[in-house]
């Protein structure tokens, strides 16, 4: 028997999965998801897995045949290999949901060339993971298998997919790359935008520095187009570039609201725009500076600044003015090109966008800069908004080559299981293990197709680490989503974090003597980050919380100062550390929560294709967690707000923070909607804004609207970008 001969209408677990979703005397039937995973593993996954005799015997035919590298198996006896496998099974790992072991023999497990066996099961994958990232190092790989199969890491997508792999996309998630004010950046532009979707990931962009529509070509008046034709040729680009078919590119563009364009750009993505500039498939983020914030408050008019004339004035890109402190300045004088509109009036094109299709994206690029402890400027994110590094512009020639040679952003992600990583024997070591393991990822990217990648993780060494199952763990402690305690949780475990990956990172500068390129001008290197943690005890402050880390180190304000002491001595080897990058189908496999967002749904459906639908029980659910799992669509959007405003201020990157609307509000949700009527407005979406800018929030990703005829607005997953 093979998956190609499978009868999918004989099989049970379709049908007793489905059972999830209709309740028995008013109960639902969680054992009937137990029972939907025990028949799949028994009638899918047991008879379509190729067996060997031996573990010898199926590394041999994997390498033989292409399916796996020899390179890094060789770094290790197999007598190591056989041992740390054996350690595996000895950890007695199950799937827990139907959900889970679906979707890791669906997407991630290696299946033979014909798709008609499996060749791997979740511990292949996790030992093959662990060899490749440990490096040849027997410690580092079995501590990596630990983490693994204990779900208290989880790689990227891409990592934990083509790890080892003979026939592999790239380990990283997604890039991001910057356009200057000329043809030859917006040709090499084009085509690094196709060689990045052709190689995986997705791709962020911003059009920025380009002159609007109508600016001067060589001081002729009216002779450019703006941005809306490179928005078009850059989404014919992703479109063209899909891996073979297997996927459609994803890019998003981003535009700073003080373009010229920036009512066109929006304008681009609404459901009744001409053919000629409707841009289907692109995403949309804009780029808010706090000036935009303090005018639409004010009723204010705002001028719009023409990118051509603001280099001329300056000598630099227009990403790279500070147009909150320069406003004034700009406005007075006469040699900018500049035209006038309400703040307000952009404010609500925004607003109409979002509740139309969820774009754009929203980047408060000052509250990004302001809390950037890098020399030098943040310009941008990417495509799910959670990375924030800063950035330099390359000069190309007429021969397409570079005079300068800038820098731009490749993410490498990974996540730890909130869950499962309060229950390590060891935190830090844990959070050590998952720096490493990403370590190896940037030191092994070399995106040479696009040269000033290549150069910025040369220099940057970025890592992205972050958290999946908030909401999880807050229900199985019976604590309330938004809550006082959780709020306390959340601040403790991503100071946690932080301190952890600082500790870290300077363990390795130190080990290998290096550190991030222009270490010595951050604010690490002169102590000032550290202030806060030296003027503030981070300690948990409410009883439920101490008990919950009870058995977990707390650093105090000594063991802050010890470790600035260290970093400012031996430095730190990542320029950046940490961002939370939202979880799609990878946070089933962990059987948790995505993200740091509520759940939407208790029995969460999902549309699988071919097949239907499929139902995923919210993570230990039972009737004592039930009064805990609220739907993110029936909670005060304040509460998501806050939850990421304190985890924010320990990330030094950013975060995929998602806005659940209804059209129709619950009544009393909002107090603003007092007397007024209970469908949802622009003007609910442009306080929420407003909160979340207040409030320290760097980026806010989509805007969700859950409609009145039981539809989704704004549901686009990022597969690319996804932990």
């Amino acid at each position: 028997m093979s998956l190609l001969d499978l009868d999918l209408t004989k099989v049970t677990y379709y049908d007793l999965n489905n059972k999830l979703n209709q309740p028995l005397n008013d109960q639902i039937q969680l054992e009937k998801d137990q029972a939907a995973l025990t028949a799949f593993l028994k009638e899918n996954v047991e008879p379509n897995t190729m067996k060997f005799n031996s573990l010898k015997e199926r590394f041999d035919y994997l390498i033989q045949n292409d399916y796996l590298e020899a390179e890094f198996l060789n770094k290790y006896s197999f007598a190591f290999i056989e041992k740390l496998a054996q350690k595996l099974n000895d950890q007695n790992f199950q799937f827990k949901t139907f959900m889970a072991a679906y979707k890791f023999y669906a997407q991630y497990a290696l299946k033979t060339n014909d798709q008609a066996y499996y060749l791997e099961t979740f511990l292949d994958r996790v030992l093959v993971n662990a060899l490749y990232f440990a490096d040849g190092n027997e410690q580092l790989a079995t501590d990596i298998a630990l983490e693994l199969v204990n779900q208290r890491y989880q790689p990227a997508t891409p990592s934990f997919l083509n790890a080892g792999r003979k026939r592999r996309g790239e380990l990283v998630s997604c890039f991001l790359i910057q356009l200057t004010d000329d043809m030859n950046s917006i040709g090499r532009g084009i085509n690094s935008a196709l060689q990045l979707s052709r190689i995986g990931g997705g791709v962020g962009i911003t059009l920025s520095n380009l002159r609007g529509a109508g600016a001067p070509i060589k001081d002729v008046k009216g002779a450019s187009s703006g941005v809306l034709p490179v928005m078009k040729l850059l989404e014919d680009s992703f479109s063209y570039s899909n891996q073979l078919g297997q996927r459609q590119g994803a890019g998003v563009v981003y535009l700073n609201v003080f373009h010229p364009d920036i009512i066109e750009f929006l304008s681009a993505k609404k459901e009744n725009a001409d053919e000629k500039i409707r841009v289907k498939t692109l995403s949309l983020g804009v780029l808010i500076p706090d000036k935009f914030y303090e005018l639409a408050k004010a009723n204010a008019d705002m001028y719009l600044f023409d990118p051509w004339s603001l280099e001329k004035k300056y000598g630099k890109p227009f990403s790279y003015i500070d147009i909150t402190a320069e406003y004034d300045n700009l406005v007075n004088d006469p040699t900018i090109l500049k035209k006038k509109i309400k703040a307000r009036d952009l404010e609500e094109e925004i607003s109409k966008l979002q509740q139309e299709s969820g774009y754009p994206y929203v980047i408060n690029i000052d509250t990004a800069n302001k809390a950037n402890p890098i020399d030098g400027k943040i310009i941008m994110s990417n495509l799910c908004s959670e990375i924030l590094q800063v950035q330099k512009p390359s000069l190309v020639n007429n021969q397409q080559e570079y005079e300068v040679l800038g820098t731009d952003i490749s993410c490498n992600l990974g996540s730890t299981n909130i869950v499962n990583l309060m229950q390590s024997p060891d935190f830090g070591k844990s959070i050590e293990t998952m720096t490493r393991a990403l370590t190896f990822v940037t030191d092994h990217s070399d995106i040479d197709v696009v040269p000033s990648i290549q150069n910025g993780n040369r220099q940057a060494h970025t890592i992205g680490l972050g958290a999946m199952g908030l909401h999880a763990f807050l229900a199985k402690n019976q604590i309330a989503y938004g809550s006082t305690e959780a709020l306390d949780f959340t601040n403790i475990y991503f100071m946690l974090l932080n301190y952890w990956t600082l500790v870290a990172s300077n363990k390795i500068a130190k080990e290998r003597q290096t550190t991030f390129v222009n270490f010595a001008k951050s604010k690490y290197a002169d102590g000032s980050y550290f202030e806060k943690y030296l003027t503030n005890e981070f300690q948990p402050q409410t009883k439920k919380v101490q008990d919950l880390f009870q058995n977990i180190f707390i650093p105090s304000q000594t063991d802050w100062q010890n470790l600035k002491l260290a970093i400012q001595k031996d430095g730190l080897y990542h320029q950046n550390r940490l961002a939370v990058a939202p979880n799609g189908s990878i946070s089933y496999i962990n059987d948790t929560t995505a993200s740091l967002h509520p759940i939407i749904n208790r029995i969460e459906e999902r549309q699988e294709q071919k097949i239907g639908k499929i139902y995923y029980p919210a993570p230990y659910l039972s009737n004592e967690t039930i009064p805990y799992y609220q739907s993110a669509y029936d909670m005060d959007m304040r509460k998501i707000i806050d939850t990421y405003a304190v985890a924010q201020q320990h990330i030094d990157q950013g975060m995929s923070l998602t806005l659940f609307m209804r059209s129709t509000l619950p009544a009393g949700l909002y107090e603003w909607k007092n007397g007024r009527t209970n469908k949802m407005t622009t003007r609910d979406l442009s306080i929420l804004r407003n909160y979340a800018h207040q409030k320290g929030i760097k980026s806010v990703y989509y805007v969700r609207t859950f409609t009145d005829d039981d539809g989704e607005i704004g549901v686009n997953e990022c597969a690319s970008c996804t932990i």
